[in-house]
C-alpha cells in the first residue's frame, strides 16, 4: 500500500500539471490537500465553473477535469490505461507517480482548456 508520502509526491506532481493553467483561471483553493481552479464568471451561468481540481484523500488523490464532464468527446481517444483511472464522468484517481500516464492527463487538460476557451468559459 502507498504510503502518505507517495501522496504527497502524486499531489504535488498532480498539482502542476492542472497549476500550468492558473494564470487564466481563478484559483478557489489552494491549501496542502486541495486545489481548486475555477473559470471567471460566466455570465452566461451566472457563475463560476468549476474547471479542475486536486484532491488528496485517504487512500489516493483524486484529478477532476470538468471540460471533459461537459465535452464528453474529449475522452474519446485516451488510453485504456488512463480510462481504468477514471471514477465516474470526470475523476480520475491515482496512488502513485505514473509519469506517462501523468502526460496524457496533462495532454487531456490542454484540451479540455482549450475547448473551455473555444466556447466562451475561459477568458
Amino acid at each position: 500500500m502507498p504510503t502518505r508520502h507517495a501522496f504527497d509526491e502524486v499531489f504535488e506532481v498532480l498539482k502542476a500539471v492542472m497549476a500550468k493553467h492558473a494564470s487564466r483561471l481563478v484559483v478557489a483553493a489552494d491549501v496542502p490537500d486541495n486545489y481548486l481552479l475555477n473559470t471567471h464568471f460566466s455570465q452566461r451561468w451566472k457563475k463560476e465553473l468549476m474547471f479542475g481540481a486536486v484532491q488528496r484523500k485517504k487512500n489516493y488523490v483524486s484529478y477532476h477535469l470538468m471540460p471533459v464532464y461537459m465535452c464528453p468527446e474529449l475522452l474519446d481517444d485516451i488510453s485504456p490505461e488512463l480510462r481504468k483511472r477514471m471514477q465516474g464522468k470526470s475523476c480520475f484517481n491515482f496512488k502513485v507517480v505514473d509519469q506517462a500516464l501523468f502526460r496524457e492527463l496533462a495532454q487531456l487538460t490542454r484540451r479540455g482548456f482549450d475547448r473551455m476557451k473555444q466556447d466562451g468559459h475561459v477568458r
